[in-house]
């Protein structure tokens, strides 16, 4: 929820600094913001949460910490490039496998009652996949309709 909540918030806040700026009314350009404001909202999980995130990776990959560390960092990789114009293209497509990559990982912490703020296993369950998955999928139609397929 809570990222759901800084991507429209940010994307309203932009939508007015880019008027303000440019002068007139980018909705391409301040999606992209939102998004890369939202993954570095998110990236941020990554390094305080480590341990929960950790857990949410299945028990046959090795290296979860460090695999939890890179994807925090790729992330913020991924919201640079959604800012600069000759990367939008290819930011955009790599984020959207990546959110794709990243839905197995939601799914089996959901299964798992993975809490992975606390690190601990009273989690939301499988219903939270109700509420994810399509958050996942909004995700990745507003990197789509940003960044590949400008509006």
């Amino acid at each position: 929820m809570k990222p759901l909540i800084v991507l429209l918030s940010s994307f309203v806040i932009a939508i007015f600094v880019v008027k303000i700026f440019k002068k007139e009314y980018d909705f391409a350009s301040s999606a992209r913001i939102a998004m890369s404001i939202m993954l570095c909202f998110t990236a941020i999980g990554h390094f305080v949460f480590t341990k929960g995130m950790s857990m949410m990776i299945p028990q046959f990959i090795p290296f979860k910490t460090s695999f939890v560390y890179l994807t925090g960092l790729f992330e913020i990789l991924l919201a640079v490039g959604l800012i600069i114009p000759k990367l939008k293209v290819i930011s955009g497509w790599t984020l959207i496998i990546f959110l794709l990559l990243m839905l197995p990982t939601n799914i089996y912490a959901s299964i798992h009652n993975i809490n992975y703020q606390k690190g601990t296993f009273d989690g939301h369950g499988l219903s939270y996949l109700w509420f994810r998955i399509p958050l996942q999928f909004l995700f990745m139609v507003w990197t789509y309709v940003s960044s590949i397929r400008i509006l």
